[in-house]
């Protein structure tokens, strides 16, 4: 928010005007509050284009039409003046993020997220269509989301159905890639456009890709008129729901009832605003709103005191993101380079598992390419990740093993994470922190930084661990710093600390053995664990439980570190940790099955040369797989019996890891890596 300067009213109508939302040049949105301490955003036309009658009459058209909308899904109009003095519309003030802000920040919505959003924007549609108005300009700029849902905005161009365009020769009557063809080629515009609309910004809010997009607007608007959507990061499950929307001819699309009922989310299905990061940020930014406007309100009305105040809030001490409902001209500068899009996840192909009477065999390689000390290799979606022998990193299909993209500049030393199955995450040589598109290679964003390790990272959040003994936190989609905090473990370069972050938490396993938990959103201690181990183990993370090996196997509250269960780990330390249900594998020379819940042995296993334990045995199918301690093979359990099932053994000797995902396991070995198929 922005403080009122000369020129700027005090009050118009009902409304204390207490600084400005944002300006442009044909007018101003300010914050106003009336005397039953309501908020509004209220809309002024600039004094010296009152007289100017075509801004004028657009501007009552808008107050007109927006108030003829009772649709809870839009931003009311509370009041309106357009007739001597300065014309002003007061309009519903809604703190929270618009859909495209959202998304650039949180990435694509699920399914269920997806159809609520659906259903919610087609009722309201649906109730601005029975007004007799088309809004004519629907995309995810002018959809604010709130605790109650998403709101409507902006019907700075919406007009009566028989309406014609309002553009004149010259002007784009639309915003480009989400207006319908019949729109972009200047004819009769219906109800039916609205729903091409819906179509294109749902599109984007299932895949953070626009249906149509390029570098030009001439090229986007032809590929409306003429081209197919690319909806190929849309789930499958959604894209036939969106294709009719997106059809050439008005008369081929559904009506918003008809979508109401197909977008009809599953019962019990969480609202993205109800629940979860999004929601989270919805009601910070509505209760900074509540906050600001009281604090204001309490001040006197002296102009220093009130800048001050204003200053106060915007600098940092309050964060306060607002969508004005409904300015139709543009308040922005100047518009900052185009992020990268980050579509939504790759399909995850599911292997065919092992009849019983088949032989183990590769599915495919092994083939050459895996650095010797490469990490695990890293399953995301439909590619898997490791070091490159050649330096950087590669990614080959899960499918065939064929390479699909290498990253020359990144390194493996500091460790490869991936985020919400989206983003590869690493270090460049120069220790810049990067993220890669996981389905496509392309660099999304990167941050100058010396990155020592890449620890954990969530749906939110990138944590690393700096050079300078910093432990920062950067958002996923965006690479912005969200906190730094002085690293809170001893460790060292040669042993890092591990780490796994999930539900708000990051727990910290350094090589003292001395475990941390911190909060997510400010990197602030929780709760700690002394003398868990004497090397770092990495942690699982399941729900809101957190189970670590070390000196004991031991299963804890994930909020504040309560003991729900613990079993001593004898004469050999706990290795880390796999969980899947209510099932617990961890080795101690000795493979065992614990159940999650009481922690309760179900049945172990002993291998002669004993179980590799740095690396966290992998689940996949009716086995569970884990590398032999004296590097002569990996083998296969019977998750259910503990019976060994298969035996991966080659000649040659040396270090193996093995990472597992849509009923693969993937090995790396001596320079090379296969994938095998699991048993059920």
């Amino acid at each position: 928010m922005i403080p009122l300067s000369t020129g700027d009213p005090l009050r118009l109508g009902p409304y204390r005007i207490l600084g400005t939302l944002g300006e442009g040049g044909m007018g101003k949105v300010y914050f106003g509050r009336d005397n039953a301490g309501r908020t509004a955003a209220v809309k002024v036309l600039r004094p010296e284009l009152s007289h100017d009658l075509h801004l004028a009459q657009r501007f009552v058209r808008e107050a007109a039409t927006a108030q003829a909308v009772t649709s809870p899904g839009v931003a009311r109009v509370l009041g309106s003046q357009v007739e001597g003095g300065r014309p002003w519309i007061a309009a519903e003030f809604l703190a929270g993020p618009t859909l495209e802000e959202a998304i650039e920040t949180f990435g694509p919505l699920d399914e269920a997220g997806l159809r609520a959003l659906a259903a919610a924007l087609a009722r309201t549609l649906r109730d601005i269509h029975a007004a007799g108005l088309v809004h004519r300009d629907l995309k995810p700029s002018n959809v604010v989301l709130t605790s109650a849902g998403p709101r409507v905005i902006d019907f700075g161009i919406a007009r009566p159905e028989h309406g014609m365009t309002l553009t004149t020769t010259g002007q784009i009557p639309v915003t480009p890639g989400y207006g319908a063809p019949e729109q972009v080629l200047g004819q009769r515009v219906g109800p039916a456009a609205d729903v091409f609309s819906l179509g294109a910004l749902l599109a984007y809010a299932a895949s953070g890709v626009r249906a149509y997009d390029g570098p030009h607007v001439a090229g986007v608007q032809y590929q409306v008129v003429h081209g197919e959507p690319d909806l190929r990061y849309v789930p499958e499950g959604a894209r036939a729901l969106l294709f009719p929307c997106l059809a050439k001819e008005p008369a081929q699309r559904p009506l918003p009832a008809q979508l109401v009922q197909a977008f009809a989310p599953p019962r019990g299905a969480d609202r993205a605003w109800r629940r979860g990061p999004l929601a989270e940020e919805i009601g910070r930014r509505e209760e900074a709103a509540k906050s600001v406007a009281s604090a204001l309100q309490r001040t006197s009305d002296t102009t220093p005191t009130r800048r001050r105040l204003l200053a106060s809030l915007t600098g940092g001490s309050v964060a306060l993101g607002v969508a004005s409902a409904g300015a139709w001209w543009k308040l922005r500068e100047p518009a900052p380079p185009k992020k990268p899009v980050i579509p939504a996840a790759a399909e995850r192909p599911v292997a065919a598992m092992l009849k019983p009477d088949e032989e183990l065999a590769p599915l495919w390689g092994p083939i050459s390419g895996p650095d010797i000390r490469t990490p695990a290799p890293l399953p995301v979606r439909d590619v898997v990740v490791f070091g490159s022998a050649d330096g950087g990193l590669a990614a080959h299909r899960v499918t065939d093993g064929k390479q699909k993209w290498t990253a020359s500049d990144a390194r493996t030393s500091a460790g490869v994470l991936t985020a919400a199955d989206r983003l590869v995450l690493a270090a460049d040589a120069a220790g810049s922190l990067c993220a890669f598109i996981a389905s496509t290679g392309e660099q999304a964003w990167s941050v100058p930084l010396s990155v020592s390790k890449l620890l954990a990272s969530d749906g939110k959040a990138v944590y690393v661990m700096t050079e300078e003994r910093q432990l920062q936190a950067f958002g996923v989609t965006t690479g912005k710093l969200l906190w730094s905090v002085p690293t809170p473990v001893r460790t060292s370069g040669a042993e890092p600390p591990a780490a796994a972050a999930s539900d708000g938490r990051l727990v910290l396993f350094p090589s003292d053995g001395n475990v941390i938990a911190l909060d997510t959103a400010t990197g602030k201690a929780v709760w700690d664990l002394d003398a868990q181990g004497t090397s770092a183990v990495m942690p699982a993370v399941v729900g809101d439980k957190v189970f670590l090996g070390g000196t004991t196997l031991t299963s804890r509250s994930l909020t504040d570190g309560t003991e729900l269960w613990s079993v001593p780990g004898g004469s050999r330390a706990w290795g880390p940790p796999a969980v899947r249900g209510n099932e617990v594998y961890a080795a101690n020379h000795y493979l065992h099955r614990l159940r999650a819940g009481d922690g309760k042995e179900e049945w172990n296993v002993y291998e002669s040369g004993g179980h590799k334990v740095d690396l966290p045995p992998v689940v996949q199918g009716g086995t569970v797989w884990i590398a032999k301690a004296n590097e002569s093979g990996v083998i296969a359990v019977d998750t259910r019996s503990g019976e060994e099932m298969l035996l991966h053994s080659p000649e040659d000797f040396g270090l193996y890891t093995c990472a597992g995902d849509g009923n693969r396991v993937f090995v790396t070995h001596a320079g090379s890596i296969a994938a095998f198929p699991v048993r059920p």
